[in-house]
């Protein structure tokens, strides 16, 4: 059970030692605008050609299963990042963060922009799968290099910008796809483009980190001789990122069918709705890179805070009431991401942060994924989609009250797991 995720310790900030590479001038704003833009990708190829999907599914309406297999190409990049990422962790650490970044983002370019010249609809949705394991290798690099260049409240600040960034680009990439899609429903597949020019930035700037152990990777007596992975540690966090990104993604997912269930059709409102709520991401992402504290006691608030917005969303019974839930619940999920990422990179070795980081975002992509079938589940099991976010946000406040109480044990029946040197 999620609840049961033990806590960690993380040391004050100025306990931390200095980042192992310079955190200020051009150089350091170059290399964290590169890894913000990596970590957009996977979120480009999540919703760019969501608004050419109707054009798509006209121009395939003679192919036979078209009305399921066309949204399936919006979809499967999601499924096969989620399913690859511990794969692509396992390549992280044995061949080079930089190396396989750069490679990815080449590939990334080339699987991307297939769809431009192919004209089989099963062709095109093998190439975005194969969109998808490059967004695993991108997604995994990106994560895994802030782990490696900056540790304390450095860190803290880098994983929250990247939750701020990819949330804000899910809007900005709508935008971007709806306008090129006027040209054609092809036209969006040619911004997969841009990472032909991350990629040879990335090679020129982005340095290859070296090993190294910050504070907050606690050693262990021992563990130089034989280091194990911190399989038990890791599952706790994995299963709360999984439950975490269900929740993380019901406002993005499920906003327009609400609204569309209070009566409000018109798609100027409903984007706009979700354009507030999307902010409010950002917002609870900030809030969370402003707390001087552990990520551990931040998750249980922050899914308090997600079950209030649910509750309220089932609760309204107009427009306005639910757009102030779904702000209420995203501010939460803003808090949420960035502070699930900090624990679980606060539990893992430099050699063993690419693996980690693959399971970890293989959790998070995984609870995407299954979202809007869980959901979809709920709506008819309790009658009303509106009923099963409300269904959601009960779990949501156990989870939050397991977490906490178990929480407060811990820190009742203090243990000394790792022993004091003698004096």
């Amino acid at each position: 059970m999620p609840g049961s995720v033990p806590p960690t310790s993380f040391p004050a900030a100025e306990a931390a030692p200095p980042s192992p590479v310079a955190a200020s001038g051009p150089a350091h704003v170059l290399r964290v605008t590169l890894l913000m833009a990596g970590s957009c990708l996977p979120i480009l190829g999540a919703v760019l050609i969501a608004p050419v999907l109707p054009k798509m599914q006209d121009h395939f309406a003679s192919v036979p299963g078209a009305k399921a297999l066309v949204p399936l190409a919006l979809t499967v990049p999601a499924l096969a990042l989620a399913l690859l990422a511990p794969f692509a962790g396992v390549l992280v650490d044995r061949l080079g963060r930089k190396r396989l970044l750069v490679v990815a983002a080449v590939l990334y370019s080339v699987f991307g922009t297939a769809p431009l010249w192919l004209h089989s609809l099963g062709a095109i949705i093998a190439s975005r799968a194969l969109v998808g394991v490059t967004e695993a290798a991108i997604m995994t690099c990106c994560t895994t290099l802030i782990g490696d260049y900056y540790s304390g409240r450095q860190r803290v600040r880098y994983l929250a910008l990247q939750t701020m960034c990819a949330s804000a680009s899910a809007t900005v990439f709508f935008v971007v796809g709806g306008a090129a899609g006027s040209a054609g429903w092809r036209m969006p597949f040619w911004v997969y483009a841009v990472s032909l020019v991350l990629a040879p930035l990335m090679a020129a700037v982005l340095p290859s980190p070296a090993g190294r152990t910050t504070s907050d990777e606690v050693p262990v007596p021992g563990a130089a001789a034989r280091r194990a992975f911190p399989w038990r540690q890791l599952a706790g966090i994995c299963a709360l990122t999984f439950f975490g990104a269900i929740v993380f993604y019901t406002v993005p997912v499920e906003m327009s069918y609400l609204l569309d269930d209070l009566g409000v059709t018109n798609t100027g409102v409903i984007g706009l709705a979700t354009a507030v709520a999307s902010a409010a991401t950002v917002g609870g992402a900030i809030l969370f890179a402003r707390l001087k504290r552990a990520p551990e006691p931040v998750i249980p608030a922050a899914l308090a805070v997600c079950a209030v917005g649910s509750g309220v969303m089932f609760l309204a019974g107009g427009a306005p009431l639910l757009v102030i839930g779904a702000v209420i619940n995203c501010v939460g999920t803003g808090m949420l991401l960035p502070a699930l990422l900090t624990s679980a990179m606060s539990r893992l070795a430099f050699e063993d942060r690419g693996r980690g980081t693959g399971l970890w975002t293989a959790a998070f992509f995984g609870g995407e994924f299954v979202c809007p079938l869980i959901l979809l589940a709920g709506e008819s099991a309790v009658g009303s989609l509106a009923g099963a976010v409300g269904v959601l946000g009960a779990a949501t406040a156990l989870v939050a009250a397991g977490l906490l109480a178990t929480r407060r044990r811990t820190v009742a029946t203090p243990t000394s797991s790792v022993p004091e040197p003698s004096a």
